[in-house]
């Protein structure tokens, strides 16, 4: 009989363990007097952000892109081919600012989920660099293909050559040559690129840059946005992070990869950004480079947050998701606006 009831006892003891297993797998939200389960936050995609103004109809073109099937890449070379050929944007593409001998010089690249790029520097006569950087990833060995040698390239892929410097930008340029000045105008002459990163329905992560880089530069002048780890950088096991203003201080910090080693340390977008932006200012704080220093970044992570941050104001971004559509943001920045 004390066989029995031991029997018995453990039989009840182990339907009781049972049911509460099943119980906590079916309910993992469940708050108990000694654990509290914190449920796991949902992932946002798609999700694209892009900077500056001229990232609204990027995003546009490349939402709809993705939403009828488009990859990734194609989805961003699409969406910032837009500003790319729009002359009313003076710092990407056609009717870009050109540097000081009056030539429109441009770069740009793009990098995907498997952490393959392609890129492309000093390119003149294309209008579209993004899609000559996309070709550079998809049919060479290679990451980067720069001057006449990324000319010959665009054009054995079909690409158009033609005349990049508008009417509006060489009435600009004669102005500055009349006293051929380089002081950068924060946020306007050295806002230079439009990047865009990308989170898509499966959680994977691509991103792209493109521009004519800054007015007025010397002749052959590349920045950061050709160069994956400065301009651009993405770890899709992390996150993803690009840079706006002036190409020199990025590529000193290494800044895009630098976000997203962040990241990976277990930072939010937002922290990783300001952590770089601030290492960035007190970098260059008496650098000669200061009176014009601006530099932004914009950054996603796995789950779809996302963040800017930027040394001083006047920097915005584009965002476009279901939940809120497309909108644009204003980053944080580090100096007030009494500092700019």
């Amino acid at each position: 009989m004390s066989d029995r009831r031991k029997f018995i006892k453990k039989a009840a003891l182990g339907s009781v363990g049972l049911s509460a297993l099943f119980s906590c797998a079916s309910h993992a939200n469940v708050v108990t007097s000694t654990q509290k389960v914190v449920p796991k936050k949902p992932i946002k995609k798609p999700l694209i952000i892009s900077t500056w103004n001229h990232g609204l109809p990027a995003n546009e073109e490349a939402w709809n892109q993705l939403k009828n099937g488009a990859s990734t890449l194609d989805a961003i070379v699409a969406g910032v081919g837009i500003p790319e050929a729009d002359p009313e944007v003076r710092s990407v593409g056609y009717g870009g600012l050109p540097d000081r001998e009056g030539k429109v010089t441009l770069d740009a690249c793009v990098m995907d989920k498997n952490s393959d790029c392609g890129a492309v520097s000093f390119l003149q006569g294309i209008k579209h660099p993004i899609a000559v950087a996309q070709k550079v990833l998809e049919n060479t060995p290679h990451v980067m293909l720069t001057g006449e040698g990324a000319l010959q390239f665009a054009l054995s892929e079909g690409f158009k050559e033609e005349n990049l410097l508008t009417e509006k930008s060489k009435l600009a340029w004669e102005k500055w040559l009349e006293n051929s000045k380089y002081k950068p105008i924060i946020n306007i002459e050295n806002h230079d690129t439009i990047s865009m990163l990308v989170l898509d329905e499966e959680g994977n992560l691509s991103g792209g840059c493109t521009t004519s880089g800054a007015a007025w530069k010397m002749h052959g002048r590349v920045g950061d946005s050709p160069i994956i780890g400065a301009g651009l950088f993405l770890d899709n096991e992390v996150g993803a992070a690009a840079a706006t203003g002036l190409g020199e201080a990025v590529i000193r910090t290494a800044g895009s990869a630098m976000v997203v080693e962040l990241m990976r340390q277990g930072k939010s977008p937002h922290e990783a950004c300001k952590e770089i932006v601030e290492r960035i200012y007190n970098k260059h704080k008496n650098h000669k480079d200061m009176a014009y220093l601006q530099v932004g970044f914009i950054a996603v992570n796995k789950n779809g947050e996302h963040a800017g941050y930027s040394i001083r104001p006047g920097f915005n971004y584009a965002v476009c998701d279901d939940e809120k559509g497309n909108r644009m943001e204003s980053a944080s920045s580090k100096m007030s606006k009494e500092d700019k």
